[in-house]
């Protein structure tokens, strides 16, 4: 397989940048957005969040269905990122828009135009993960290609976090309602552009062959039939446990046990740069290191590292410090890895089925991905609540405990999880190029079959006639 070019390569990753400046800002401002400029109560606005964070979970797979069956002269994927670039900055934009209404009309508002963002988010942002599925059957390649697009992800995250508050106060020059507005159109715009590069500089390598039939049910059939994708599944989940627990509990940890809350975006900021540095380094590890070994060791190192928060005393700032970045190392390459086993994954659907579903394989993958969130918010809201949890006041030692328990025992039992689910998995590199040769041998001789059956018998050898 010939290398892709690094124009490709990179261009594919500058645009999960620009679904950072989505992502990002939903995850870290949007909250604070509602509740402290929309006029919505912090409880209306995270029951709102979660919602319909679990009905757009179940619009991946309908999702994956309609891109596995797209069809234009531009391929299967790559249409989504400009046919739905514009839908969805103006669906964030409405968002982040605060009309002058009643405090339900507010509500409706609210579930509405986020609903909406984030049905658009999905419809581009599954046929984009697809399509590293299809640009390089290499997994070398695939390690390479999601190691770049998470560095641009991680980079992403970085200048959003920085930048957001300030082009709020600058855009809405003292109108905070316009100012977020103005800003989420800002980000819209440089995010219409990295898509739009994107599809111009990608190709579609890989397609399923000419004679696979059309069919939502056997795609689901398939993935449930699939051992590999099926251990990703619940590795998804489970790695998504595990970093939404640390990651939500952490402004609890800093601002009720270590009582330094003004710590917490320096804390987030030497996460994300070393989660960056960590997928850069994937595509090396990985030419040495076999991928489900890799995911093996680096899941180990996070339960170890996890569970070294239970015994660090509240005035060792420094060392948490320390520890927050190598869980940033250790978990930086789990994204690009676990992209590239489900593009490794698809491969393997087609070679035992001869049936290619690969938007549905994604999909679904992230579908698991946001029920895991779903889960681990609400095992901190349970676990907090059980033990006496009192907002903005002195916790109980139940509750502190809680926090602490979550902040690093908890999600080191979940890493622990993943490493004996990931123990199941049986794509190893032998396997992968068995089954790479075998699927290479079946596309050479079905495009000789088609060929002969459409020799017309002018063009038929003369030994055959």
């Amino acid at each position: 397989m010939n290398r892709l070019p690094w124009r490709e390569k990179i261009s594919y990753g500058i645009a999960d940048m620009g679904f950072n400046f989505y992502w990002t800002n939903i995850a870290t401002f949007l909250l604070i957005f509602y509740t402290d400029t929309f006029g919505i109560s912090a409880a209306a606005a995270a029951s709102m969040m979660f919602a319909i964070k679990l009905i757009n979970a179940f619009t991946d797979p309908l999702i994956g269905a309609l891109a596995d069956r797209t069809s234009t002269r531009f391929g299967k994927f790559r249409p989504y990122l400009v046919w739905m670039a514009v839908p969805l900055g103006a669906a964030a934009v409405l968002t982040y828009t605060t009309p002058d209404l009643d405090a339900d009309g507010r509500i409706w508002w609210a579930y509405g135009t986020y609903l909406l963002m984030m049905v658009c988010y999905t419809a581009i942002n599954i046929p984009y993960n697809a399509l590293s599925g299809v640009m390089s059957s290499d997994p070398q390649e695939r390690s390479t290609i999601n190691g770049l697009r998470f560095i641009c992800a991680f980079g992403g995250s970085m200048l959003v976090t920085a930048a957001t508050p300030h082009l709020v106060k600058w855009l809405g020059a003292g109108n905070d309602k316009l100012g977020w507005q103005l800003t989420m159109l800002a980000w819209a715009l440089a995010a219409c552009v990295m898509f739009v590069l994107a599809f111009l500089n990608t190709r579609e390598r890989i397609v399923p062959t000419a004679q696979q039939q059309s069919n939502v049910l056997q795609d689901v059939r398939d993935l449930s039939r699939n051992g590999p994708w099926v251990v990703l599944f619940f590795l998804a989940l489970i790695i998504m446990v595990t970093i939404t627990l640390r990651t939500t509990t952490a402004a609890y940890y800093f601002k009720y046990y270590v009582g330094r809350p003004e710590t917490m975006g320096a804390f987030v900021s030497v996460y994300m740069f070393a989660a960056a540095v960590g997928a850069a380094a994937s595509p090396l590890m990985t030419r040495f290191i076999d991928k489900k070994k890799l995911m093996i060791v680096l899941m180990s190192v996070t339960a170890v590292l996890s569970a070294a928060f239970f015994v660090i005393p509240p005035g060792q700032v420094w060392l948490m410090f320390v520890l927050q970045a190598g869980l940033g190392l250790a978990l930086g390459p789990k994204s690009p890895l676990a992209f590239s086993m489900y593009a490794d994954t698809a491969d393997y659907n087609e070679w035992r089925t001869g049936r290619r579903a690969t938007a549905m394989t994604f999909a679904a993958a992230t579908f698991s991905q946001k029920l895991g969130t779903a889960l681990a918010v609400a095992v901190i809201g349970a676990l907090l609540t059980a033990l006496g949890y009192v907002p903005n006041a002195a916790q109980s030692p139940g509750s502190t405990a809680a926090i602490v328990w979550l902040m690093s025992l908890i999600p080191a039992a979940f890493a622990l999880l993943a490493v004996v689910v990931m123990c199941c998995y049986k794509l190893d590199a032998p396997m992968l190029q068995t089954i790479q040769a075998d699927l290479a041998a079946r596309k050479s001789l079905d495009t000789r079959n088609t060929g002969e059956s459409n020799a017309t018998p002018e063009s038929t050898p003369a030994a055959s006639r």
